[in-house]
């Protein structure tokens, strides 16, 4: 059984932790905690994209509620500029994965770029002993391994967006909210007096912000009309781009007529075709093998074949599965029931009981 000692309870206190502040309710309560548990605090809001539009992902109204709650805590709040570092090693792969067809998570990469690796960096040379995040998510220990679990709250887990790391990254990062619920760190701001305690959480990819996600990426991929056509070659729709669209995509389809509704099914980019299928069960939608990019795994490799329980989004559910190694094609995943809407791009993320195992990149399926 795995200690649920999380890191920060082995930290000394009076030890310097910077925090990363995005002007969020999650990330403003980490602060207050690690103050309380008498740490030496400073906050750090990271700007990670230059937009003439900057308003546009509430940039300048976050770094204001960032500044009012270090102010309110007698802390200190650095910013840095990370949208170079973003460009090259974000956004760029983004692009390129959306142009090949397959739908990315530059979410998950940010983290692993940005949040866990340049943060820390430049948090190092100000002279911190750990840094933190807002993150709902949990490190525990056993026999000297670091080991990435679930939350407290479970409907707030986050530990799908983390599976990118390993241990070393964790080692020197707190996660305050580890046994809080998104209720009690609310009330906890409210109780503070952060004018942020009801704030709404971010959604979606910062750099899209508010704006239609098709008028954003047509700023970097040029329209390309196509084809929708049915599971028989049958055309039943148009469309703009068939990087627009994602497996099990419902909305934005434009077809009409009689019968259930539209989903996507598949997406051939050569011939710039999506292909849809009528109903939410149809059999197109679903699969139970799938083939994966060589796993991360935090902790420690796995022994192969191991059985798990897998998420291929991140508030899917947890499927039973078996992951295997195949000579043939690498790295496959059978599950035990079909699973709907598996997109190529996607990550696919592993569980044992209540521990991140790590993930995998989706890189094809079977239907």
């Amino acid at each position: 059984m795995i200690s649920t000692a999380d890191s920060h309870m082995l930290i000394s206190p009076g030890s310097h932790v910077i925090v990363g502040m995005s002007g969020g309710v999650d990330s403003s309560v980490s602060a207050a905690l690690l103050l309380e548990k008498g740490y030496r605090v400073t906050g750090l809001f990271m700007k990670n994209w230059e937009d003439d539009d900057f308003d546009e992902c509430s940039a300048a109204q976050d770094l204001e509620d960032a500044q009012s709650v270090c102010d309110q805590l007698g802390i200190s709040l650095k910013t840095v500029n990370f949208s170079y570092e973003y460009w090259e090693r974000v956004f760029v792969g983004f692009i390129e994965e959306l142009k090949a067809g397959r739908t990315p998570n530059p979410d998950i990469i940010c983290n692993v770029e940005i949040k866990f690796r340049e943060f820390p960096q430049w948090a190092s040379k100000c002279g911190a002993d750990y840094v933190a995040t807002g993150h709902y998510a949990k490190i525990t220990r056993q026999n000297g391994c670091i080991y990435l679990s679930k939350p407290k709250d479970l409907k707030k887990d986050q530990t799908y967006f983390l599976h990118g790391l390993n241990a070393d990254a964790l080692a020197d990062f707190i996660f305050p909210l580890a046994e809080m619920t998104k209720e009690e760190v609310r009330r906890k701001a409210k109780a503070l007096g952060f004018n942020n305690h009801d704030k709404r959480g971010s959604a979606g990819i910062c750099f899209v912000g508010r704006r239609n996600f098709r008028d954003f990426i047509s700023r970097y991929l040029p329209s390309q009309r196509g084809k929708i056509v049915n599971e028989f070659g049958t055309v039943v729709g148009s469309h703009n781009g068939a990087y627009l669209y994602t497996i099990g995509q419902r909305t934005g389809l434009g077809i009409g007529g009689p019968g259930d509704p539209w989903y996507v099914a598949k997406k051939e980019i050569r011939t710039n075709t999506v292909v849809a299928v009528q109903g939410h069960d149809h059999p197109l939608l679903y699969s139970r093998r799938s083939i994966v990019a060589e796993p991360n795994w935090i902790s420690h490799p796995y022994e192969l074949p191991v059985q798990a329980k897998a998420k291929v989004r991140y508030l899917g559910q947890e499927m039973p599965c078996q992951i295997e190694q195949s000579d043939q094609f690498g790295t496959v995943v059978h599950f035990e029931k079909p699973v709907r809407a598996v997109t190529p791009g996607q990550s696919m993320v592993f569980y044992m009981d209540n521990v991140c195992m790590g993930g995998a990149v989706i890189d094809r399926t079977q239907p």
